[in-house]
């Protein structure tokens, strides 16, 4: 009997053909609906790419990070400080996100000498040690918490619409880029470090350059998110955007649409994205639920809800893994 490796190209076609239906529909949104629904989908895109971001890391990469806040808030704080040196602040956006990457880059070689839990641990101290540097910098607002008054020159209006179509762009750009990292060489590469390092680089993956790229492409996915936030909420203090409760709102993204998929982060984000509009009144308690539904879905369904819809429909959106294919029986 002899196999075959395969990959879904005709799923993949339809997958992109879909995307690309649904980011030309979503651009018309600031025209036909209310302030309030732009405002929301800018939320929900943010989430999407933060799931999207802690997924290529963990579910890929074996990477399981509990600091990418400190990217979220070294873009925040990095849009304010080059809008304050009269750089556009859509401008400022965009380039906050590349010195987020920068900073990835520049952390990498420290953090990614850690293994498992000291990696984990590792990158919550860094954005601790980013949190507590920004409160002593009295220039960006101290522990107070800074504006971003350089959008003042919109009217409300038009910044909710030029920053929902930014941060769509920014969404499709990391989807396409993550979609092609996975789908290419890399993407088993990545998978066979996640599952045994050692063995991955006996068989000559490039194990340190995979790692590092992954690490600096989710260092700019995460700073993104975190420059878009302050261009949508006009406001952040540092307790907040270095806040732990990011790893929670992407473990729980990742753990219950499916982590190690591409699809599953999306419904993961989709379905955080509800539960946040009812519940976050709640506070403490609200973090502990999504604590406690994340660990369910680690030991009771660890394949995420997505699995489930795989299974009973067959569907694949954008298969990013290869499969064996049985040509016939054999000897």
């Amino acid at each position: 009997m002899t196999y075959t490796v395969t990959r879904s190209d005709r799923a993949s076609r339809f997958g992109s053909a879909g995307l690309i239906a649904t980011a030309a529909i979503l651009t018309t949104v600031p025209v036909f609906f209310i302030a309030t629904v732009v405002q929301q989908l800018t939320s929900l895109f943010v989430f999407v790419i933060l799931a999207v971001m802690w997924n290529a890391l963990a579910g890929y990469g074996g990477m399981v990070s509990v600091g990418q806040q400190a990217f979220i808030g070294f873009g925040a704080y990095g849009t304010v400080f080059l809008t304050n040196r009269d750089i556009h602040p859509y401008v400022a956006v965009v380039l906050a996100a590349v010195a987020s990457a920068i900073l990835a880059a520049i952390l990498a070689p420290l953090v990614l000498r850690l293994k498992g839990g000291q990696f984990a641990v590792g990158t919550w101290v860094i954005a601790e040690a980013l949190a507590l540097l920004i409160i002593l910098d009295h220039s960006l607002g101290g522990g107070t918490g800074v504006s971003l008054r350089g959008l003042n020159v919109y009217s409300p209006d038009d910044r909710r619409s030029y920053t929902y179509w930014l941060a769509l762009a920014f969404l499709v750009v990391l989807l396409v880029a993550v979609f092609l990292l996975l789908r290419g060489r890399t993407g088993p590469g990545l998978q066979a470090i996640r599952d045994d390092e050692e063995a991955a680089a006996s068989l000559g993956v490039r194990v340190w350059p995979l790692k590092a790229g992954l690490y600096v492409l989710a260092g700019f996915g995460c700073g993104a998110a975190g420059a878009l936030i302050m261009a949508n909420t006009l406001f952040i203090e540092p307790r907040s955007i270095f806040g732990v409760q990011w790893t929670a709102y992407m473990i729980f993204m990742v753990l219950v649409g499916g982590i190690g998929t591409f699809e599953g982060p999306l419904f993961g984000a989709l379905l955080f994205f509800a539960v946040q509009y009812w519940f976050a009144d709640y506070d403490a308690w609200y973090l502990i639920g999504l604590g406690l539904t994340a660990g369910a879905f680690a030991l009771f369904l660890p394949h995420g809800l997505w699995s489930l819809v795989q299974k009973r429909s067959g569907l694949r959106l954008l298969p990013v893994g290869y499969h064996l294919q049985r040509d016939g029986p054999g000897d």
